[in-house]
């Protein structure tokens, strides 16, 4: 009867050794991440897919948290990565920061507007324009006033949208101008044209943030590496 049980109890510590070394090894487990919106279709969801290849046993849960900031989230260990928009010397106790790609904000006008025809705009063009707001309150919003303030004037805001899509259709109809950053523009409504912009290019900075102390940690190693090949792609 003991030779049973030592037989089973073997078999038992055998499959937990092999169970705990996959989990130091990063083929199993589970890593929480968070992401904005405009980051999900073109940076998350091709990562997601490059890991999943390398990495079948381990569990991604996404969480979408416009309009939250998650970087608290990370801090507490609510969360093991979150794409987030900071400067890029921006500095966070306990978070370290891993720059991914900057994503520079384009002039968004109706067609025909009289400033359509020149390729690139000098943001000081567009002062004396109605403005139709693309971004809510936070980071993204503070790099598209700060652009705004070097080039020398506050943008006259008068149809609030916080959606690129809905921003977009508020332009069309001839009612304001934009700055919508590029990644925002992959769907383009037909009723508008976009140009680029200099003087200042407003330039919002877009990181993978982790916790410091899990720096190292196989499987979040190997999503921040999928994440870099996804921007360079």
């Amino acid at each position: 009867m003991l030779t049973e049980h030592a037989a089973v109890i073997g078999r038992q510590v055998a499959e937990a050794e092999t169970a705990l070394a996959d989990l130091r090894a990063g083929r199993t487990g589970r890593l929480t991440i968070h992401y904005f919106a405009t980051a999900g279709a073109t940076l998350v969801a091709p990562a997601l897919a490059r890991f999943r290849q390398s990495t079948p046993g381990v569990r991604v849960d996404l969480t979408m948290t416009d309009p939250e900031d998650p970087l608290p989230e990370v801090t507490r260990g609510e969360a093991d990565l979150a794409i987030v928009v900071r400067a890029r010397d921006a500095h966070h106790e306990g978070v370290h920061l891993v720059h991914l790609l900057d994503d520079p904000y384009r002039a968004v006008l109706p067609k025909g507007h009289r400033l359509a025809t020149r390729r690139v705009l000098d943001l000081a063009d567009l002062a004396d324009e109605p403005w139709v707001g693309s971004e809510r309150p936070g980071p993204c919003l503070d790099v598209l006033l700060a652009g705004c303030a070097a080039a020398g004037f506050s943008p006259d805001v008068l149809v609030e949208s916080e959606d690129y899509a809905t921003a977009q259709g508020f332009v069309a109809a001839g009612l304001g101008v934009s700055l919508i950053p590029a990644l925002g523009l992959a769907n383009r409504n037909p009723g508008v044209v976009v140009r680029k912009v200099r003087g200042p290019e407003p330039v919002r900075a877009i990181h993978a943030a982790v916790r410091e102390t899990s720096l190292g940690a196989p499987a979040l190693s190997g999503m921040l590496t999928a994440l870099r090949d996804a921007t360079t792609r």
